[in-house]
């Protein structure tokens, strides 16, 4: 490219572009495989979401009506772009797809959405998908750690920094050189979108936000192995990333141990099927329910202690109106965990406005507690207050929340949860789910990565 040996090129598009499968240690590589099975079950859940249903008939509208790439849950494929973008709003509407706590990012949806619609449209083998992941997710969650806290209050990261790892996954595919793929990331950068202001009217933008970072950082990709030019410094020059959407980004979270810390390895799977900043509260509410024998009658009043993220987010929502909505209710997850022991998909379908729901919820109160926002985001600590109706108070407290890197799920416990949210989606029927699944898990062995669901 013109000017190239002019240019600096940045650490991070180095790694993205030179990135072996070879060079992931082999428990992050088995880790990438779990990332992959769990997502599987997620996009399947979500594919027959209204929202989703509308994104993917504007992307078959927009054609072609047949191309190399899968659109999960459909007989339709598409090109590589259109199922890219079809796939990663399916991927992030469950609530259920992965989350990395220091970045506050989920990089499954963004990351393995154009990675599989482009590996099946090159025919490249399991391999080079998978290391073309591993390095979207690192680059992914290395964006949304220099972005920062402030960030986060206003943008939604995986929207924005999702679009850098689209784009560095696609890149790897693509083989970019280091130069190209600072070209890639510099297009995606100054595509980076997404606001949390849908949260206050329960609006469908968090699938328009996956979406549109999976297709713009495919796009990207392509055009920088086209010889398309983007930014040089889009993340620290004066107009760049950092002065426009932050006023605490870290530039050295960029290369924070770039080749020895595995972010990916990093990242934490949801068990409830909720936002996650309401996870460690519901998980210490489980606790001192399990450990003092209560029952959802016996709770007077459940205050939650939490950092600043969760109000951010989940403050604005205090008349749930709509079931995605209520997933980022923490009143309706407390009361939805009190009464069935999880917030599971089929728990908020029926169940989030029932009036035993919306009783607990009112229960229900978040105040900000100096330990836990400390702490936040490299840990999410979960405690709670519960004063019950006998006249106790009683306190719980949960230092890493089940699925997180220290409290994980077994391989048994992820197939045993993608299974579930298949059939929840209801796209397969049983056997195909569990011979689709235990394929999933020998993907490092695929010599070319063709149809998941057998259309091709």
């Amino acid at each position: 490219m013109k000017n190239d040996t002019q240019v600096s090129i940045h650490p991070l598009a180095r790694f993205a572009a030179t990135l072996r499968w070879d060079d992931v240690p082999a428990a992050v590589q088995r880790r990438a495989e779990d990332l992959w099975v769990d997502w599987f079950g997620s996009v399947l859940a979500g594919q027959a979401a209204r929202p989703v249903q509308s994104l993917a008939r504007f992307a078959l509208s927009q054609g072609p009506a047949q191309g190399p790439s899968e659109i999960l849950g459909r007989a339709q494929t598409s090109s590589p772009m259109m199922a890219a973008l079809a796939n990663a709003a399916a991927s992030h509407v469950a609530e259920q797809d992965d989350v990395h706590n220091g970045s506050v990012f989920h990089p499954a949806a963004v990351v393995f959405p154009p990675a599989l619609a482009v590996a099946q449209s090159l025919g490249v083998s399991g391999i080079q998908l998978m290391q073309a992941c591993v390095a979207g997710y690192e680059v992914g969650i290395r964006v949304g750690e220099f972005l920062g806290r402030s960030h986060y209050r206003i943008f939604h990261t995986t929207a924005t920094a999702g679009t850098l790892a689209a784009a560095a996954a696609v890149g790897r595919l693509l083989e970019l050189t280091p130069a190209q793929m600072q070209h890639a990331f510099g297009s995606a950068g100054t595509q980076s979108a997404g606001l949390w202001e849908f949260l206050r009217s329960g609006a469908d933008s968090k699938q328009l936000h996956t979406a549109h970072a999976a297709a713009a950082g495919l796009m990207s990709a392509f055009l920088a192995q086209d010889g398309f030019t983007g930014a040089q410094d889009i993340f620290t020059g004066p107009q760049g990333l950092a002065a426009g959407m932050s006023t605490d980004a870290d530039p050295g979270r960029l290369t924070d141990g770039l080749g020895t810390r595995w972010a990916t390895a990093e990242t934490s799977f949801k068990w409830h099927a909720s936002c996650r900043h309401t996870h460690p509260a519901a998980d210490a509410l489980l606790q001192v329910m399990e450990q003092h024998g209560l029952v959802p009658a016996d709770l007077a009043q459940v205050t939650c202690h939490v950092h600043q993220g969760a109000i951010d987010v989940l403050g604005p929502v205090v008349h749930p109106g709509t079931v995605h909505q209520s997933k980022f209710s923490m009143g309706t997850v407390l009361a939805l965990a009190a009464r069935h022991g999880h917030a599971g998909l089929g728990e908020f379908d029926s169940e989030y406005l029932a009036a035993t729901t919306v009783a607990l919820r009112e229960k229900v109160s978040m105040v900000l507690d100096p330990e836990v926002d400390a702490a936040y985001p490299r840990r999410w600590i979960g405690k709670v207050t519960v004063a019950t109706t006998d006249g106790r108070t009683l306190h719980g407290r949960v230092d890493e929340p089940k699925g997180d890197p220290g409290n994980t799920l077994s391989r048994e416990e992820i197939t045993a949860k993608a299974l579930r949210l298949i059939a929840y989606g209801a796209a397969l029927s049983e056997s195909e789910a569990q011979s689709t699944v235990q394929r999933l898990w020998q993907v490092a062995q695929w010599p070319r990565v063709q149809h998941l669901l057998g259309q091709g």
